[in-house]
């Protein structure tokens, strides 16, 4: 049976995590005290059906998820290769809900302290105020351009994708 030119494209739950855990960027959108929408970049680590970042104790956007754990991901999805270079292809994204938990850094896998503390001792990473930052996805993911080609971007229909965050 064929799929109707203008469904989205399928895609599959483990696809999308395969997809997120390769890419070195993405954003977090939380509330602040006063109910202020804000935003920050960080660098992920995935492991299991988590998302890490590694923060500062002190930094804003920790007290935020101390405030309000529920947030939001979006995460670009580099798309084109060199003909990106000359064509204005967008991102793909991955979208999400997720609720954070701020936690010590001998609370996170050794998988992803390697990955987010880049080499730097565990116990001296503590010492300078380092927490890790668990996010764990729920929901579905909405995805745009996930496993589709380039020409497909192009008909947005085709290109939206949304399936359940757990996998299977």
């Amino acid at each position: 049976m064929s799929r109707p030119h203008d469904a989205p494209t399928p895609v599959t739950s483990e696809q999308v995590w395969r997809t997120l855990a390769r890419q070195p960027f993405l954003v977090v959108a939380m509330v602040n005290r006063r109910g202020e929408g804000r935003s920050v970049g960080v660098s992920p680590a995935v492991d299991g059906d988590d998302v890490w970042f590694a923060a500062t104790a002190t930094d804003w956007k920790v007290d935020h998820l101390r405030h309000q754990p529920e947030v939001s991901l979006t995460v670009p999805v580099r798309r084109g290769g060199v003909l990106a270079l000359v064509a204005p292809i967008p991102p793909a994204t991955i979208t999400c809900r997720a609720t954070a938990q701020v936690l010590t850094v001998d609370e996170a896998p050794d998988k992803v302290r390697r990955r987010l503390l880049l080499g730097q001792d565990v116990g001296k990473a503590a010492e300078a105020g380092t927490v890790m930052v668990r996010l764990t996805p729920h929901g579905d993911f909405v995805t745009y351009g996930v496993g589709v080609s380039l020409k497909a971007m192009m008909d947005t229909q085709r290109a939206r994708g949304r399936v359940p965050v757990a996998r299977g």
